[in-house]
């Protein structure tokens, strides 16, 4: 009960059906429709934020994501991702930790041997890649949409970083997950001059889905570098300045070789 609902102590001592039991009008009437459209205010503002900031467990922007099964509870997702033969790059990871900061403080350093499921979306051309393509380099995989606010602000960063560090040893893959007009994300990268990205696109969203299995795709943009053999070595789920100072060292130590692979003297 609120506090205006409760009964006044200084009220007349009448019977329910005395003035006293109706309180003054336009008083009780236009405090509770305050308190109510204040309420819907900071709900309203709550909702707007965090769907501007990032969408959760569905891609609304052009039509509903195919539903996904749920991992029983006997199999976690991550164990279906779990591999031994990760644990070097969990280990070479460690480095990172110092680097997650300012920019990418969000960014969580992989902790457990994770490998990547497999993965498949089209080029430009619409030829079939999968991420088992690029094995031997490290990858900054991004999953992006148009419709997606943080997303379309983190492009041109992403092309800053690719322009940067891109080469035989490093490449950013942002994959789009418009499922309609193939020809608008193309436009959209057009309109802001991004000029080193490969355009990859996935309108079917199957890397979404399997990441979302891997307990890595809840909502975009969600971005993930893997290591050189298709180990996590960390995940970001939300948007982040890829073109920063923060970005390029973190980048550049997942880039260095790990001290057991130097020769012993």
């Amino acid at each position: 009960m609120t506090e205006a609902d409760q009964p006044r102590a200084t009220e007349t001592d009448e019977t329910a059906t005395g003035p006293a039991a109706t309180p003054p009008k336009g008083r009780r009437g236009s405090g509770v429709r305050t308190v109510a459209i204040v309420a819907l205010a900071t709900l309203a503002g709550a909702v707007a934020g965090a769907l501007a900031l990032y969408g959760m467990n569905r891609l609304p922007g052009n039509a509903q994501a195919p539903e996904v099964t749920s991992a029983p509870a006997a199999e976690p997702a991550s164990s279906k991702v779990a591999d031994a033969a990760c644990q070097g790059t969990v280990e070479r990871a460690r480095a990172l930790a110092p680097l997650v900061k300012g920019d990418l403080a969000a960014f969580a350093v992989a902790t457990e041997p994770r490998r990547l499921p497999p993965l498949a979306f089209a080029d430009g051309k619409g030829k079939e890649v999968t991420l088992a393509d690029f094995r031997g380099r490290v990858v900054l995989l991004n999953l992006w949409a148009t419709w997606c606010v943080p997303c379309r602000k983190e492009m041109p960063d992403l092309d800053r970083l690719q322009a940067t560090l891109g080469g035989p040893d490093f490449e950013v893959v942002a994959v789009n997950l418009d499922t309609r007009d193939p020809e608008k994300p193309r436009a959209f990268l057009n309109e802001i001059g991004v000029k080193s990205l490969v355009f990859y696109a996935d309108p079917a969203t199957r890397t979404f889905q399997a990441l979302r299995g891997a307990g890595r795709g809840f909502g975009l943009p969600t971005t993930l570098i893997v290591d050189r053999d298709g180990c996590e070595m960390g995940f970001l789920a939300g948007p982040a300045n890829w073109g920063g100072p923060d970005a390029e060292a973190l980048v550049r130590a997942a880039l260095a070789p790990s001290k057991a692979s130097a020769p012993v003297r």
